[in-house]
């Protein structure tokens, strides 16, 4: 029965930071994934974003059989058909933004669908996770919020502080999104959050996906039945349509990479304790898992359609409405 879920999904995956390969495709295809929000910044500026843009387009001109760069979701739905994946390019940060509004146009005009507002820090935005006094959202990030709804970019808060998300929130015309983060009475992380902000995200329109990452599912011992049931239980509390999937996989990168992540060009990296990779649960491995997800999700109860909504069918319509965008595909700069 699940397998027949699943494939009757058109599966998206909120969010995925792997060192991306044909290999890496593969996998995703393996588990029945048609489109997923690949991240292709965090900490870069607009000229390395360029750059790494262009790293993708190699990547499909390389591998047109697996996969697709995709602007909509009718580019998603019909990679289901194909049995390719279709990749929008996501940030995680705003750091491609630098201090210059008009590159959101810019961006969003190469393909780029998605953006985190802060990563784990405080920006020219706003307040993030792990800043110990959360700032707000800031005039700029008004602005870029602004430019964002105005474009057809969906406004990501995963790593960003309770305060800039709920600025952010009330800020936006356009529902916005917590792609890969889980309900801090799970798991009582920085990176997690409280119901105050999931509640006002629901409440206007948002979609919030449960996140795989060790760090905020409780570790290598998270079962899958008690990550399911608390899929369940944020579909009980506030509304299915709301609640999706964002695993932040981060398949096939060296050490070096997570103390990228963590440390960036803003401090020095510290050489007596480098961070490195958590171990993630038996169950959930990468991509190719999926599958798991989806008996776990049915084993606890969910109802098929409600499954199906949960596995893609909710980013799918989240998408519909943003990424059209407030002032047409045709309209040029204000």
């Amino acid at each position: 029965m699940s397998n027949t879920v699943h494939e009757r999904a058109v599966v998206v995956d909120g969010l995925q930071i792997n060192n991306w390969s044909r290999q890496i495709l593969q996998e995703l295809r393996a588990g029945g994934i048609s489109g997923v929000n690949a991240t292709c910044a965090v900490w870069e500026g607009p000229e390395e974003t360029l750059r790494t843009i262009g790293d993708w387009c190699q990547l499909q001109a390389q591998n047109p059989d697996l996969m697709t760069l995709a602007t909509s979701t009718g580019d998603i739905r019909q990679a289901k058909v194909d049995g390719r994946v279709a990749v929008l390019l996501g940030f995680q940060n705003a750091s491609p933004f630098a201090d210059d509004y008009r590159l959101v146009e810019v961006f969003s005009r190469l393909g780029v669908r998605i953006s985190q507002l802060t990563y784990n820090i405080q920006n020219l935005l706003g307040g993030a996770c792990y800043e110990p006094v959360d700032s707000g959202l800031t005039r700029y990030g008004r602005t870029i919020v602004s430019e964002m709804n105005r474009v057809g970019m969906l406004v990501d808060l995963s790593h960003v502080g309770n305060r800039t998300s709920l600025d952010a929130i009330d800020a936006s015309a356009q529902p916005v999104s917590i792609t890969h983060s889980n309900p801090t009475w799970y798991v009582d992380s920085p990176r997690n959050k409280p119901d105050d902000v999931i509640k006002a995200l629901v409440e206007r329109g948002g979609v919030i996906g449960c996140c795989l990452y060790p760090n905020v599912v409780g570790g290598a011992q998270a079962t899958l039945t008690g990550f399911c049931r608390m899929v369940a239980e944020l579909c009980e509390t506030f509304g299915v349509q709301h609640v999706a999937l964002g695993s932040d996989c981060t398949r096939d990168w060296g050490q070096d990479y997570v103390a990228w992540l963590r440390d960036g060009r803003w401090r020095p990296p510290d050489t007596a304790h480098p961070p490195t990779w958590p171990d993630w649960p038996g169950w959930f491995q990468g991509p190719a898992d999926m599958p798991r997800v989806t008996e776990g999700l049915l084993e606890v109860g969910l109802p098929e359609d409600d499954v199906v909504r949960i596995l893609g069918g909710n980013w799918l319509d989240l998408f519909d409405r943003v990424f059209p965008g407030a002032g047409g595909a045709d309209d040029g700069p204000r």
